[in-house]
């Protein structure tokens, strides 16, 4: 096995990662919950529903910059 490590820890050490990825991806998916149906029109730009959370407010806000008078 890759450097001299033995089967069984190796195998260890494959099925712990494997479960870590799965663990990882089952959290991102949970916590983003995607919108998986299939609509029959396709959407305009702009329409999906998967933007993140306060996007849309924070783009109406617009930051002037602030001048310091001395």
């Amino acid at each position: 096995m890759p450097a001299g490590v033995p089967m069984t820890t190796y195998l260890k050490m494959f099925a712990a990662s494997l479960l870590a990825m799965f663990a990882g991806a089952e959290v991102v998916h949970r916590y983003y919950r995607p919108d998986l149906t299939i609509p029959d029109i396709p959407p305009k730009p702009g329409e999906l529903k998967t933007e993140l959370l306060g996007l849309k407010e924070r783009e109406h806000i617009k930051h002037e910059p602030q001048i310091s008078q001395q």
